[in-house]
């Protein structure tokens, strides 16, 4: 996850639709593809986005560094379109009824799909970070950027050219090693 960018060096468009077009390869329940992504290159548009998610005051050190990302994409994921998909008669259920639902699939398959984008930012040697929307800011961004009620911002994709990092940055720490969080047969068990 890279949190400093160089603003000097943009993204190619190109690259920006690669990005875009493996994000729809993910995974989703039923094929119902309940994602969409705002992508926002323009100056203007990324101020936008700051001003209503971070304020009008000077950033700190890790919000001074991802805001010279060139690009951000903001995930939103649609419920709709899911409760929508498993209401039709292939899927067997003649209602729209969210109990059924045993976790809010729309929101992991928008993150499968941020996932994928983050794959093909490295594939093509840039830097990425996934990070949050505050949900005290989620009306602000769909009010400012014309996002429906029924999409939810689920997180933002910023890419750009890697610059240095600072000192203790995240980047810095160690990777834990998959032995610490595999477990097998029960909860309690290694990997062996």
């Amino acid at each position: 996850m890279v949190r400093n960018y160089d603003p000097d060096k943009p993204v190619d468009p190109a690259t920006v639709e690669r990005i875009l077009a493996n994000a729809t390869h993910a995974p989703s329940a039923g094929f119902s593809q309940g994602w969409g992504f705002l992508v926002l290159r323009r100056p203007e548009d990324r101020a936008r986005f700051w001003r209503v998610t971070a304020g009008e005051g000077a950033p700190d050190s890790w919000l001074s560094g991802l805001r010279r990302a060139p690009v951000l994409i903001v995930c939103c994921s649609d419920r709709e379109t899911y409760l929508d998909r498993y209401a039709e008669p292939d899927k067997g259920w003649s209602d729209r009824d969210e109990a059924r639902w045993p976790v809010p699939y729309w929101d992991i398959d928008t993150g499968m799909a941020a996932l994928l984008m983050l794959q093909t930012v490295v594939d093509e040697g840039l830097g990425a970070c996934f990070f949050g929307v505050p949900p005290d800011k989620l009306t602000a961004v769909r009010s400012e950027f014309g996002i429906p009620a029924t999409v939810t911002p689920i997180g933002v994709v910023s890419v750009g050219h890697r610059a240095s990092d600072r000192p203790g940055s995240p980047a810095s720490r160690p990777r834990r090693p998959w032995r610490d969080v595999a477990h097998e047969g029960n909860w309690d068990k290694p990997v062996v």
